[in-house]
């Protein structure tokens, strides 16, 4: 039966409550201790007051006693025997010395507490999988793997990119078939861009065994699309002067070729790196591109000039061609660079009625048909403009000096003009009792009707009552000049849409007006008013009825 140092006291004396020990006993006990593997490892054991057998056990197996363990060649117990010293000595320490030791004194039945050795073992050189280049894609994520074998206890591997610590790795381990050993997997995932060639990652493996670490590297080969810079000299050009695009490009692996275009269409021919042109106005607006391209993908730029140009039309206006009282907008676009300024005026009139690209006119009235101008100005570059016809479509209006001049024997001629939209259907000439209601040709033997349209007159129809040897009898009649067009015409058995103003320089016959126009007649004064429903006067408009005079000279 052991017992151990402080168990009891068999010899003793009591002196003052205090036991005094006089038999063998531990002074110094082994303590658990770890060691490197290689190097070298003491384990303590001092038995004060004994003169006995020492011995040393191994996971409870007697290593043997003397100094010299022969059965153990790298085990000595080192010897003190003035001080009771027996401390168990390793050398080159490897993973079979890593147990529980005790020491023993066996005359005395003494036995130190158990003492737990560990062997550190350092992790073998990591590996990076896929070293030492990695060749990878842009863009596609990888994960880069680092193996750390056969360490005690397990390592910690960090990793570095370029020097700088790398964050977001995640490990596994396992266990080696000794049971003590542990390798370490670290995986990091990255996700590689075009610049990332020719950078380093490395990984450290470390543990108390290889506090320091040790370390393995890889270097990214990346391949890429180009990557493009295009650029343009000069910045901003006139129209008409010469242009230069640079296409500054890098891959991997090398540059294939190139190729460029304008607005979308190939420009053939154009296969360097540097285009020169000629820049017109389709620059500003159809972009120049550049696709560069390697064995990878390819990458296509592009880039608008600001081209300096005077006002092109982009959009054409029309004529428009409306009713009384409608409203109308009237539409013209032009493009210019730097931004133009543009307005909208009635031609003859200086008065801006808009500043955008549409005029809108409310309620029109036959006074705002015409022609309207569209103006644009580029500052310091140029000016355009365009023209649209609004035509109002209404009943004629009818011009004429009331009083017209001949010569007694010769020819006269006596004219009336109709402005009217939809052209006039019948014109009709009434004087005495006469009635021409043709559109061309003779009345009686002196009297010819025509119709032209003078250039002056800006659409207008003309109609020329001609008096071939005018007579005296001449002079003493009034010409009447009627006109109208389907805004007058009936839509059942009315003959006119609209009351018929008459303006006369002499009274008129009534029954002319009877016989023409089958209208009830009334007159104030010198002028005849033709009269029809009041309701279809409000609804259908007007008719211009112009009576003249011709006087002798």
């Amino acid at each position: 039966m052991f017992m151990s140092s402080n168990a009891e006291c068999r010899y003793f004396e009591i002196f003052k409550s205090k036991c005094l020990f006089s038999g063998p006993r531990f002074s110094q006990e082994p303590a658990d201790q770890s060691v490197v593997v290689g190097e070298r490892v003491v384990l303590s054991c001092v038995v004060f007051n004994y003169t006995g057998i020492v011995q040393w056990t191994k996971d409870g197996l007697a290593l043997g006693i003397g100094e010299d363990l022969r059965a153990w060649p790298r085990y000595r117990v080192l010897r003190i025997l003035d001080v009771g010293q027996y401390n168990l000595e390793i050398t080159s320490a490897d993973l079979t010395d890593d147990s529980l030791y005790e020491c023993q004194a066996t005359e005395a039945a003494l036995r130190s507490r158990r003492a737990k050795l560990t062997v550190l073992i350092p992790p073998e050189g990591p590996v990076i999988e896929g070293s030492p280049e990695i060749l990878l894609t842009a863009g596609t994520s990888y994960n880069l793997t680092c193996v750390s074998r056969g360490a005690k206890p397990l390592s910690t591997i960090e990793w570095y990119k370029d020097g700088i610590i790398v964050e977001g790795a995640h490990t596994s381990t396992g266990v080696l078939a000794d049971r003590k050993r542990v390798t370490t997997k670290s995986f990091l995932e990255i996700q590689p861009v075009d610049t990332d060639t020719g950078r380093n990652f490395t990984c450290v493996a470390s543990n108390l065994a290889a506090q320091l670490g040790k370390r393995a590297t890889v270097t990214l080969n990346v391949h890429h699309p180009p990557t493009v810079i295009l650029s343009i000299e000069p910045r901003s050009v006139l129209e008409g002067e010469r242009v230069k695009f640079t296409c500054q490009a890098t891959a991997n692996p090398p540059i294939m070729g190139y190729r460029w275009a304008k607005g979308g269409v190939i420009l053939d021919g154009a296969r360097e790196s540097v285009f020169e042109t000629t820049a017109d106005h389709s620059f500003f607006t159809e972009p120049v591109s550049c696709l560069v391209f390697n064995a990878v993908g390819s990458t296509n730029v592009s880039i608008l000039v600001d081209v300096h140009f005077g006002p092109i039309l982009v959009v054409e206006p029309r004529p428009v061609t409306v009713d009384v009282d409608s409203d109308v907008t009237l539409n013209c676009k032009w493009s210019g660079n730097p931004p133009l300024t543009l307005t909208w005026t009635k031609k003859g009139s200086s008065m801006v009625l808009s500043n955008s690209n549409q005029l809108f006119l409310k309620s029109v009235s036959q006074a705002d048909a015409g022609q309207y101008v569209c103006k644009a100005i580029v500052p310091r570059i140029g000016v355009g403009e365009t023209e649209v016809t609004l035509t109002v479509n209404g009943p004629p209006i009818i011009s004429s000096e009331p009083i017209q001049y001949a010569v007694r024997g010769e020819k006269g001629e006596i004219k009336c003009y109709i402005a009217s939209t939809p052209p006039p259907d019948k014109i009709v000439w009434a004087w005495k009792e006469n009635v021409w209601e043709k559109e061309r040709g003779t009345l009686l033997e002196r009297y010819t009707v025509e119709q032209s349209r003078p250039a002056s007159q800006g659409g207008a129809v003309l109609s020329t009552l001609t008096i071939n040897n005018v007579m005296e009898s001449d002079f003493q009649s009034t010409y009447n000049c009627t006109a109208w067009n389907v805004l007058c015409l009936s839509l059942s058995d009315i003959s006119f849409l609209s009351i018929i103003h008459v303006s006369f320089s002499d009274v008129v016959p009534v029954d002319i007006i009877r016989s023409v126009f089958d209208l009830d007649v009334a007159s104030v004064g010198n002028i005849n008013i033709c009269f029809m429903p009041i309701s279809l006067c409000l609804k259908y408009g007007v008719c211009m009825f112009m009576a003249v005079s011709l006087s002798q000279i």
